[in-house]
């Protein structure tokens, strides 16, 4: 049975690798050089860590870090999804529940079904602790996209409105963290690197 399940994991590790090759369409901090799903997962991680204590509520920090960690697992199958996307939705869709499914179903029944519920947990961001990873995960392209003379918003036409729109939720998560986001926002546009 250890045996099976080791295979099992093993087998997870290395499909999970394939997450390096998902490109993002955001960059990298004051680069050219596009961020792939594995560098935002790892980095959101870190940034939960060092800003935890920024949480509007008590959370429970090594819940967020796995959900930051597996969050964007699932687009090894299906893909990575401009936020901004004005065609495909960025929420959650039935190819990414197929995909989680599929992907967590590599390893071992107890261990896919706690990652199945986490991943979930994050998309349906209800818990404190969703609300403050989906607050990461909305800072991080914004400070990208800041040091990098606009970055995606510049190259894919996005104006205020819609940034605003999405970053409110960070909000949620954490309200110190949303007041420099908005602060960071209105600073771009006199900057002319996000048009209103």
């Amino acid at each position: 049975m250890e045996a099976t399940n080791l295979f099992r994991q093993i087998e997870f590790i290395k499909e999970v690798d394939k997450l390096k090759y998902i490109l993002r369409k955001t960059k990298l901090f004051n680069s050219d050089r596009n961020e792939n799903d594995a560098e935002h997962s790892w980095h959101l991680a870190l940034m939960a860590i060092v800003l935890a204590e920024q949480a509007n509520f008590p959370i429970d920090l090594l819940k967020v870090i796995k959900m930051l960690l597996i969050h964007d697992i699932v687009e090894i199958d299906a893909g990575d999804t401009f936020i901004y996307d004005t065609q495909k939705s960025h929420t959650n869709t039935d190819e990414e529940r197929e995909a989680a499914k599929r992907i967590f179903g590599i390893l071992p029944n107890e261990q896919a079904n706690e990652l199945i519920a986490i991943w979930e947990e994050f998309e349906e961001h209800q818990t404190n602790e969703a609300k403050f990873a989906r607050a990461m995960d909305r800072l991080e392209p914004l400070l990208q996209n800041a040091s990098n003379q606009g970055g995606t918003w510049a190259e894919f036409g996005v104006g205020y409105e819609q940034v605003y729109a999405k970053k409110k939720v960070i909000e949620q998560g954490s309200l110190p963290i949303w007041q420099y986001a908005e602060q960071l926002l209105n600073e771009s546009v006199e900057k002319g690197i996000l048009k209103k």
